[in-house]
């Protein structure tokens, strides 16, 4: 965790409404790091609905493992997580841990160990002794409160610069409904996932196998359209629970996704995933720049995702943008290895809207001047016309600083 905020970091940080099913405790187990909190651990409800999408490494972390394992069950009642070790790569090891984790957890809150979920961050390979969590995660049970969601989202933190947080509310039949989310994410971000942790709880009364497809459907145009340096964590884990306290007061129950009733829902919904994953981007590791790729005029929109990502990873699209430098010769080259139809000769592209290559050569009116001081914006917004289709997507992404390296050349050590 850095003592100095990314200067992409959200102006106003919103006040997030209790939830009723839902309380929060954080606690300073010495997972890794001094003298801050680093354990976390949400209680739910009885008849909480659970819902997961994780990271598509064949090298997944034993929470990981853990979690899909136990979302068969389809409901939680307990949200252990930990940062500075990601219980990653440590073998049996790794799963013993995640076993005493919840054995430990489960005798805190009083229920069966199916019901809790597991999630770490930090480093990889090291092993996490679990151990730690014994007593700690019994007085979190009894101090848990519904309010603090924002220490909640400080606890899960490693090289992020600022929590992350986000909230909607919205009617469900005849009862207002509340979405809160929260996330860490700062380096080691990709598609597949889009190392990234995110946890989104809900009132809204929604069967599991119904929230599990609008999680599935709600990450691809927001976490998995978000790319930091174009590596997938072994953790990344984004877990959603549903209470269904808000049937109490009116709210319809939901057994299928497709249900009309659940369009304002899922808009909502959708918009708290894509928040967080902007805030995500916007605190991408030594980022000084926020950075929108837009693709339009592709065959598809698949094949528009895929030319957008390759800008998006591109070291050197990545690195002129961080000197404030509009080199549209680097975006040709990330369309051009993308693999993707593309023709040169009908290529567009522009920044901050001024477009500076046309029918693929140097716009004729480009005005050097007028590019670079559009550069200096701290939001950059790339777009690129292929001519091709009516394939279009977005994806966010950051510039590529020297800080970057500074964060990473001694993360483990």
């Amino acid at each position: 965790m850095s003592s100095s905020v990314s200067p992409l970091a959200p102006k106003h940080v919103p006040d997030m409404p209790v939830i009723a099913g839902i309380r929060l405790a954080t606690a300073e187990a010495g997972i890794r790091y001094k003298n801050r909190t680093d354990v976390l651990l949400a209680l739910m409800d009885k008849g909480t609905a659970v819902a997961g999408v994780f990271t598509k490494s064949k090298c997944p972390s034993a929470p990981v493992e853990w979690c899909r394992a136990k979302l068969k069950g389809g409901k939680a009642r307990a949200l252990v997580v930990n940062s500075g070790n990601a219980n990653a790569f440590t073998g049996k090891t790794g799963r013993a841990s995640t076993a005493l984790t919840a054995k430990i957890a489960a005798k805190a809150v009083g229920c069966s160990e199916s019901e809790i979920f597991l999630a770490s961050t930090g480093v990889i390979g090291e092993p996490l002794d679990a151990t730690k969590f014994d007593g700690v995660l019994g007085r979190l049970a009894e101090a848990a409160e519904p309010a603090d969601w924002l220490g909640a989202a400080k606890a899960i933190m490693t090289t992020d610069t600022f929590p992350k947080v986000a909230t909607a509310t919205v009617k469900l039949g005849k009862a207002k409904v509340t979405i809160n989310g929260m996330a860490k994410g700062a380096g080691m971000i990709a598609p597949d996932m889009a190392t990234m942790l995110s946890f989104i709880f809900t009132d809204a009364p929604i069967a599991p196998a119904a929230l599990q497809a609008l999680l599935k459907s709600g990450v691809e145009d927001t976490f998995n359209a978000v790319t930091i340096d174009g590596d997938t964590s072994t953790s990344d884990t984004l877990l959603a629970f549903a209470t269904g306290a808000a049937a109490a007061h009116g709210a319809p129950k939901i057994s299928r996704a497709s249900d009309p009733r659940l369009k304002a829902f899922v808009k909502a919904f959708n918009g708290v995933l894509a928040n967080l994953a902007e805030q995500v981007a916007r605190d991408g590791e030594g980022a000084r720049k926020l950075v929108e790729i837009t693709v339009e005029g592709a065959k598809t929109k698949a094949s528009a995702r895929k030319i957008a990502m390759s800008i998006a990873n591109s070291p050197l699209v990545k690195t002129a943008i961080a000197g404030e430098d509009a080199n549209w010769g680097r975006v040709v080259m990330a369309v051009g290895k993308a693999g993707e139809p593309a023709d040169r000769d009908k290529l567009s592209i522009s920044f901050n809207g001024i477009r500076v290559a046309k029918s693929g050569a140097r716009d004729p009116d480009y005005d050097e001047a007028q590019v670079s001081e559009a550069m200096k914006a701290p939001e950059i917004a790339i777009k690129v016309s292929l001519g091709l289709g009516k394939g279009r997507d977005r994806v966010m992404t950051c510039d590529l600083t020297k800080e970057y390296v500074a964060i990473n050349g001694d993360y483990r050590s």
